[in-house]
C-alpha cells in the first residue's frame, strides 16, 4: 500500500476520502504559495506546516463536503488567506465563489492563488457589507467582531440561503439564540474536537 500524503492522511484520520491526485496537487500549490506569502505578509499565525494543514486544510475541505446540495452562489466573508472559500472553490467546483477580503495584502494574494490555482473565484476586495449581491451561502470562519459580522452576513443570503460558520460548540451556544435561522444539528471538524460546522438557514 502506497504511502499517503501528509495532507491525504490528515484526511483519511478524520474519517475523509484522501484526494485524487490532481486535486491534491492543487492543494500542494496552494500550501506552497500561502507558505512563501506568510513570510512577508501576515496570513495566518500558524506558521507550522502540519498544523496549517490541519486546522486550515482539513478543516475547510471538510466544511466543504459537509455543505447542502444545491447551492450555486457562496460568499466567504472575511476570507482571509481564503479558507475556507478557497478550499471550497476546489472541492465543489460547481459553487460560484465569491472572496470578500478588505485588507488589500490579503486580497492581493486571493488574486495570486486563484491565478496560480487556475480557479473561476471573484475577489471582493472591499468590506462584505458593501455588496448587493445575494448568496445562497455565506460561510464565516475566525471573523472579528461576530455582534456586527453576522447580522451584515444574514443579510447577504438569498432566501432558502446558508449561513454556515466554522466555529465552537461554546460559541455556537452564544450564536443560535440570536439568529432568526432554522438550525442544523452541529457537524464535528474533524472528529472529536471542539470545531463544528454551524449550518442555518433562512426562511
Amino acid at each position: 500500500m502506497p504511502t499517503l500524503s501528509p495532507l491525504n492522511q490528515y484526511l483519511t484520520d478524520a474519517g475523509s476520502a484522501s484526494l485524487p491526485p490532481d486535486l491534491e496537487a492543487k492543494f500542494i500549490a496552494y500550501l506552497n504559495l500561502l507558505q512563501k506569502w506568510n513570510t512577508r505578509t501576515n496570513l495566518t499565525a500558524i506558521r507550522d506546516e502540519d498544523e496549517i494543514l490541519r486546522r486550515h486544510f482539513v478543516e475547510s475541505i471538510l466544511c466543504a463536503q459537509f455543505l447542502p446540495p444545491n447551492i450555486v452562489s457562496l460568499l466567504d466573508f472575511g476570507s482571509g488567506a481564503g479558507f475556507p472559500g478557497l478550499p471550497i472553490a476546489l472541492i465543489r467546483n460547481e459553487i460560484a465563489v465569491t472572496l470578500a477580503e478588505s485588507q488589500n495584502k490579503k486580497a492581493a494574494f486571493l488574486r495570486e492563488a486563484i491565478r496560480t490555482l487556475g480557479l473561476p473565484v471573484k475577489v471582493h476586495s472591499a468590506r462584505a457589507e458593501t455588496l448587493t449581491t445575494r448568496f445562497d451561502c455565506v460561510t464565516l470562519r475566525a471573523v472579528d467582531n461576530m455582534d456586527r459580522t453576522l447580522p451584515a452576513a444574514l443579510q447577504l443570503l438569498a432566501p432558502q440561503g446558508w449561513l454556515a460558520i466554522m466555529t465552537t460548540h461554546q460559541e455556537a451556544e452564544a450564536i443560535q439564540p440570536v439568529l432568526p435561522l432554522t438550525w442544523s444539528a452541529p457537524i464535528p471538524l474533524p472528529r472529536n474536537t471542539d470545531r463544528i460546522l454551524l449550518l442555518g438557514r433562512t426562511s
